[in-house]
């Protein structure tokens, strides 16, 4: 059997990057077909990509102590969607946030992805660009994973995203802010070592009830018809700072409402109800226990009267005659009767 070997010798090919190779022919052979085989030369051409990986970009994906299995499985996917991101251990709550960028020295990275969790249930998101900043904090809602959404989507894993914005991010300063925040972190950097020379899904960012919303797309035909493959979540902005991890404060949200506050009203509204049936029974056994009130006469007492006929006043002057009563004839009893009979 034939096989692959590289070519010795002979002229140089025009591109030092493609290569030529032979069939090595086996003994068996004859020499006339080993000399035909000889002629078929095949030339591998090179690879793809031919430039040079400048714009490197790297971005630590990480989180603190005390997230569930939701964002282990966002930060999975993002992981997996982002060739260029690295990943490291749980930072522990008690440490300050200024340690993070210390992390991200060592990991040579210059972008941050943090999630930071609070009470198990509230989800914070850090977008920074470490360490001269800004960043900005976001509020995470609604998540829904790869898993979770089972869609039909199957996207090239490494490929390069194409990002879309929606209008309103160029309207606003600090939307115009995240929008650069945004390309330099989730963008794939061009002829990056994992990444793929292919683009076959999109990222999009769309402004709705002041709060931004993530969709990953897939292109699934030329037409550019387009399916959704997951994750999605919310990012509602908190506040947005000059340096990373903190320093003065460039913009905040006015319209932004704490969960504890939203879970403080949520409390406020069920106990006003409550407390409002209560005082409906209250009011209910004070009617009950209140004495009624005899009434003197009663308003609807003449509402079915009806007046009668006025009769001239008879007055008698004579003495009544006496009535004569006829006596009645008595009876004999039975037994009476029955000895009269047999009389």
């Amino acid at each position: 059997m034939s096989a692959f070997k590289r070519k010795r010798g002979g002229q140089r090919p025009a591109d030092q990057n493609a290569k030529k190779v032979k069939f090595v022919v086996n003994a068996d052979d004859s020499p006339d077909e080993a000399v035909e085989e000889n002629k078929n030369e095949v030339t591998i051409p090179p690879p793809v990509s031919k430039g040079k990986w400048t714009n490197k970009e790297r971005v630590l994906i990480f989180s603190s102590r005390g997230i569930n299995f939701r964002t282990r499985h966002l930060m999975k996917d993002l992981k997996t969607m982002m060739p260029h991101s690295k990943e490291d251990t749980k930072m522990d709550r008690k440490d300050k946030l200024f340690v993070v960028n210390e992390v991200c020295e060592i990991k040579n990275c210059n972008k941050c992805l943090f999630f930071e969790a609070k009470k198990k249930q509230d989800l914070y998101m850090w977008i920074s660009n470490s360490p001269h900043g800004p960043s900005a904090k976001f509020l995470v809602q609604n998540i829904h994973t790869l898993a979770e959404l089972k869609m039909t989507g199957n996207c090239l894993k490494g490929s390069r995203p194409l990002l879309s914005f929606d209008p309103k991010f160029d309207k606003e300063p600090h939307y115009a802010l995240l929008k650069e925040l945004f390309i330099q972190t989730f963008s794939t950097p061009r002829y990056h070592p994992k990444s793929q020379p292919f683009v076959d899904h999109v990222f999009t960012f769309s402004i709705a009830d002041n709060r931004i919303w993530f969709r990953n797309y897939q292109i699934i035909e030329e037409d550019a018809s387009i399916v959704e493959i997951g994750p999605r979540f919310v990012l509602n902005l908190i506040k947005i700072f000059q340096g990373s991890f903190g320093g003065p404060t460039l913009y905040e949200n006015p319209d932004f409402q704490s969960p504890n506050m939203h879970r403080r009203q949520i409390r406020l509204a069920a106990a006003a109800k409550v407390r409002e049936k209560q005082m409906v029974k209250e009011m209910h056994k004070l009617k009950k226990a209140e004495v009624k009130e005899d009434l003197v006469k009663d308003v609807t007492a003449d509402v079915f009267l009806t007046p009668a006929e006025e009769k001239p006043i008879h007055i008698q002057t004579e003495a009544p005659e006496p009535k004569v009563v006829k006596k009645k004839k008595q009876k004999a009893f039975k037994r009476q009767r029955m000895q009269m009979a047999r009389r």
